[in-house]
């Protein structure tokens, strides 16, 4: 990381202001790491960190905890921490955990979804649509992530949604992994509209179902990729974000 990252008033978000400084400097690493800007295998540390970000190693070193709690990062002991990078058998895994946790957030998001609710799922999936028309793909996704994330909110159950923040944060950085094997953007578009007409006929079984075959869609193609398919893959052709 260059020296110009450091944590500067004019550099963090007004957010943080209100963080401890192990918080901040979590935060910060964290999205260092899921927007990528810090690749698998980039070393972090403590020293090199400490004077860039111009904070004690203290703070430091519980953020790595943190980030390692989290599986973003893995901590060698005496050796410093690396990024993580995900094999295809444990993005495989975070895919299965994600479907069980979408599945129990429809369930509970069903019954509870309000019309105004609906109409903010509703708008997303508009917004998804206009984006997939143009194919942009990095605002599809951001409207994608709205989509699943607001049912998740619906669910109002907080401990989920801690729960799918944490996997979010480790399937985040793979976005293009993600985009690889999922498709093309009308047919995402098309399983997050049948997903809303389940919910808005109160159907939780039949939206859980259809979000559950939503998500296994990049599961299957995952399947039959070997590691070297999938790198070779990542490197190619876009594709749509599940």
């Amino acid at each position: 990381m260059a020296a110009d990252k450091a944590l500067t008033a004019d550099r963090r978000p007004a957010l943080l202001e209100n963080l401890t400084l192990w918080q901040r400097v979590y935060e910060y690493l964290r999205e260092e790491i899921i927007s990528e800007r810090l690749q698998p295998g980039t070393e972090l540390q403590e020293v090199a960190l400490s004077e860039e970000l111009g904070v004690s190693r203290g703070p430091i070193r519980e953020a790595i905890g943190r980030l390692a709690a989290e599986g973003l990062v893995t901590v060698r002991p005496r050796r410093g921490a690396l990024v993580r990078s995900l094999s295809k058998d444990e993005f495989l895994e975070l895919y299965q955990v994600r479907e069980a946790l979408e599945m129990m957030a429809v369930r509970l998001a069903v019954p509870k979804l309000q019309a105004g609710d609906l109409g903010e799922l509703e708008e997303l999936i508009g917004i998804m649509g206009r984006h997939a028309e143009r194919g942009e793909v990095a605002e599809f996704f951001e409207a994608n992530v709205a989509f699943h994330a607001r049912l998740f909110e619906a669910s109002g159950n907080e401990r989920l949604q801690e729960l799918y923040g944490q996997l979010v944060g480790q399937m985040g950085r793979y976005r293009m992994r993600s985009l690889t094997l999922r498709g093309n953007l009308q047919r995402s578009v098309a399983e997050h509209s049948a997903i809303l007409r389940a919910a808005k006929h109160g159907d939780a079984d039949r939206a859980a179902h259809l979000m559950s075959e939503h998500i296994r869609v990049p599961q299957r193609r995952l399947q039959a990729l070997t590691d070297d398919e999938l790198a070779a893959a990542e490197a190619g052709a876009p594709g749509v974000p599940a």
